[in-house]
């Protein structure tokens, strides 16, 4: 196990820190959408209509790969370190994106700002866990999934306010200020946790995905634009992408730490859980990423009014997506949701390949909400049904394997249709543009718009054509999530896994943070919420069923004295001070309270465990390991020695999870 003791902070700093990551990652998650609505302005000023794609497909594949890396070099160089640089490479990227010239500084600008987005949404997690108490982290990680959710309704939208009010560069610069505030909360509140163990890093494997995955999505962005398919270019690059892919394969059943073991997809649960989550990233970014153009193009619409006039998907994703978590947490049923969305999805797509310059807007509307719904039901499924399924052992590995694969899949998908519209858009420009007009008014949304109606219809019908193709082209996409989705089976759902999914109600599952390949992180997650939803609070309940005769505070003070005497045999106060932020004088009373009792004993300062006070601590994690294994109970590895470890860790955390205890705010509530 990778992961240290956190450090408790004061419920002020925690709050700042908390502040500053969740404006951190929507920072991180706005940048997915956020350029969707000033595409078509970013291209009719920088130019490069063929290169639209990479504009997200740049971010997202960095995004992609930094997440693959940023947690094992958290544990590696500390988790502060890592979020600070993440908040500085977003920045630069962010810079540098809002001084583009062109679009290939744009493009590598992108990348960077990914690099960064990658590693912000990783390490925001993690500190998470370092500084709130495992009893109250459920609300949080509540909160940080709602993060996701805002971002796919605000992103679109704020990013057209930029282009029509300001400008689209906007969009990036308005980073920097924001980023600089993370920045400073960050540098004075966050505590520094070094991992207790070193994590073996998977280099090679990391970089055979990226070079496959970079290499594939070059070949789609490329084939049939910039180079004819069957060019040395194409075909070399499709054979280098191949052979990368199958070294990664060799790799990963090698390697001592793997970032996607082989042996999950011996799963077919698993293997089922990925295709049906690659499906629902490409669906959705694709269809996000080009709507705007159609929109403002065709429609005349504003960026800001293509923003509002998407709502309908968006909406449709949303509460799809909350009612699916809502029946799949009650009934435990599953399999018939991604069935219906994957022909929600495809006839979605259909729908919108029959959108003309004249077609009304509730029409529209109507076709983006079927959209939206098929996204919205095949959502929630993968990850609860992977996290139902896995070992503990292969709990991190598996729902990490699953956010990469959902991510990946949007990276393609923004290539696949940037790619038929790259290649499409100048065939039907061609005939439409008459002789002597600037080649450059045609591709720029205000000039098409400036033109004389007569000249402008087959220009804007020419648009049309070209979306119409893109969006009947990657309709199929769907019908092979239809016919994936019926090989899925349907397993009894354990109640932790249905507990968050009705939690989180499904929403943001698409743009929600990487999961981590620790297990012990994942489990850790699920029991949050879990603890976060027992009403009353259940230490007071743990504490009568150890029969141990302390109140809560005693108790709190019992497990950090065990906490902080691992090493030598003994602990000070001033150690747990340190470790706390509450001044050492606070805890005086208690010490000396389980002194009197015969729990310890004390000699010029140093508290060391009596064999009675050795008892009441395990009668006491006993108690909460019970506690904890009742709502763990169709996990079936209670043998597992990892497994038995996290729990009794989760166990010291669940009674030692609040500084509160130590002042006795809460020891008349016993």
């Amino acid at each position: 196990m990778a992961e240290a003791e956190a450090v408790t902070v004061g419920r002020g700093a925690r709050n700042a820190i908390v502040a500053a990551i969740m404006l951190g990652m929507l920072l991180a998650s706005l940048d997915q959408t956020i350029v969707a609505t000033a595409l078509p302005t970013i291209v009719s000023d920088l130019g490069g209509g063929n290169h639209l794609s990479w504009v997200v497909t740049a971010y997202l594949l960095a995004e992609t790969i930094m997440t693959a890396l940023v947690g094992k070099f958290g544990d590696l160089y500390g988790r502060k370190r890592m979020f600070l640089a993440s908040v500085v490479l977003f920045m630069i990227g962010s810079f540098f994106a809002g001084w583009a010239d062109s679009m290939t500084w744009l493009i590598a600008s992108r990348a960077v700002q990914g690099l960064g987005a990658g590693g912000l949404l990783v390490t925001a997690t993690a500190v998470i866990a370092d500084v709130v108490p495992l009893s109250e982290r459920g609300k949080y990680q509540g909160a940080l999934a709602s993060v996701f959710g805002v971002s796919t309704v605000v992103g679109p939208l704020l990013g057209g306010l930029f282009v029509d009010h300001l400008s689209w560069r906007w969009a990036f610069s308005i980073n920097l200020p924001l980023g600089v505030l993370v920045l400073i909360v960050a540098v004075v509140s966050m505590p520094t946790v070094q991992a207790a163990l070193r994590p073996k890093v998977d280099y090679l494997g990391i970089l055979l995905i990226g070079l496959a995955a970079s290499g594939l999505t070059l070949v789609t962005s490329w084939g049939g634009t910039e180079y004819p398919w069957d060019s040395p270019t194409i075909i070399w690059m499709a054979v280098g992408s191949v052979v990368a892919l199958v070294l990664f394969v060799v790799v990963e059943r090698r390697a001592a730490e793997p970032m996607l073991p082989m042996r999950l997809f011996r799963n077919p649960v698993f293997t089922v859980s990925s295709v049906l989550s690659f499906i629902v990233g490409f669906a959705m970014l694709g269809g996000v990423t080009y709507l705007p153009t159609y929109l403002q193009y065709v429609k005349g619409e504003s960026a800001t009014g293509s923003g509002l006039r998407m709502l309908p998907l968006v909406c449709g994703l949303l509460v799809a997506a909350m009612i699916t978590g809502q029946v799949i947490s009650k009934t435990g049923r599953y399999k018939w949701f991604p069935v219906v969305g994957s022909l929600l999805i495809s006839g979605g797509l259909v729908l919108l390949s029959l959108m003309e310059a004249g077609t009304g807007y509730w029409a529209i509307s109507g076709y983006m909400l079927v959209l939206g719904l098929g996204v919205g039901l095949v959502m929630p499924v993968p990850t609860v049904v992977v996290q139902s399924t896995s070992d503990y052992s292969d709990l991190g590995v598996a729902t990490s394997g699953v956010s990469f694969l959902r991510t990946l899949g949007s990276s393609f998908g923004v290539a696949i249709f940037g790619t038929i519209y790259a290649n499409q858009l100048p065939k039907h420009l061609v005939s439409a543009t008459p002789p002597g007009l600037d080649p450059r008014v045609v591709v720029n949304v205000n000039g098409v718009h400036a033109l004389p109606p007569a000249v402008r219809a087959p220009i804007v019908q020419a648009y049309v054509d070209t979306l119409q193709t893109m969006f009947l082209y990657a309709a199929p996409v769907g019908l092979l999530a239809f016919v994936v989705a019926l090989f899925l089976k349907e397993v009894p759902l354990r109640d932790t896994a249905r507990v968050v999914v009705c939690g989180n109600s499904g929403v943001g599952e698409s743009f929600a943070p990487p999961a981590s390949s620790e297990s012990q992180v994942e489990l850790e997650k699920l029991i949050a919420v879990v603890v976060g939803k027992q009403q009353p609070d259940p230490r007071p309940e743990i504490l009568a069923a150890s029969g141990v005769p302390l109140n809560y505070a005693q108790a709190w003070m019992l497990v950090r004295i065990f906490k902080h005497s691992v090493d030598d045999g003994d602990a000070t106060l001033q150690e747990i001070a340190d470790h706390t932020k509450v001044p050492a004088g606070i805890f005086h009373p208690v010490a000396r309270q389980l002194a009197e009792i015969g729990y310890v004993s004390e000699a010029e300062g140093y508290y060391r465990f009596t064999p009675a006070g050795t008892e009441a601590f395990a009668q006491l994690i006993g108690a909460a390991r019970i506690w904890l294994l009742t709502r763990l109970a169709d996990w079936h590895e209670q043998d597992d020695t990892e497994f038995a470890d996290a729990v009794d860790h989760m166990a010291e955390k669940l009674i030692a999870s609040s500084r509160d205890l130590a002042t006795g705010k809460h020891a008349a509530r016993v």
